[in-house]
């Protein structure tokens, strides 16, 4: 008996468990190695990744949730993500866009790269852009409202951690 229930407690205190997050009805769990930084205004999460060998910056994955109904249509987000990015030449990136459901949920996907114009927040300028970074987005249509995903950095990080983005994608379940 009290080794079943020890067997439990160390299954409840796994990193797992102990790394879980949640909002709007659902939860999901954080990638090995993503550092979780403090709360920050209008964020469910955010997570600082490290730099890959080779660039100078950390990427960062930001997972919003402003509310139920709030936050815009997925394709509104799907069409400003994709706006803050720019091909060689000044022409408008070109966004893979996809749907699927995991556990239950739809989400939406989006990845684009290029020179970037949203560090500075929404008010930024193209004439500030950082050339040679990437975005993978997604947008969880959750009970609650939609949680808006947005991991963005230098193309090399972000690509290094592409299956670790992969697998909070795939974290996500209701609660």
């Amino acid at each position: 008996m009290r080794i079943g229930i020890l067997f439990l407690l160390l299954l409840a205190l796994s990193p797992a468990a102990i790394l879980a997050e949640s909002a709007a009805g659902v939860k999901w769990t954080a990638p090995a190695g993503w550092k979780s930084e403090s709360p920050r205004p209008m964020r469910a999460a955010t997570y600082t990744i490290a730099a890959a060998s080779g660039d100078s910056m950390d990427a960062e994955c930001g997972v919003y949730f402003f509310g139920a109904g709030q936050g815009g249509s997925v394709d509104a987000n799907l069409d400003r993500w994709a706006g803050q990015f720019t091909a060689p030449g000044g022409a408008p990136a070109k966004p893979q866009i996809a749907k699927r459901q995991v556990h239950g949920l739809t989400l939406t996907t989006i990845d684009v790269s290029g020179a970037y114009s949203g560090l500075g927040g929404p008010m930024a300028s193209a004439s500030h852009a950082v050339a040679g970074y990437r975005l993978l987005g997604a947008i969880v249509q959750a009970p609650g409202g939609n949680i808006f995903v947005k991991f963005t950095g230098p193309a090399r990080t972000i690509g290094a951690n592409q299956q670790k983005f992969e697998q909070l994608l795939a974290s996500f379940q209701p609660a």
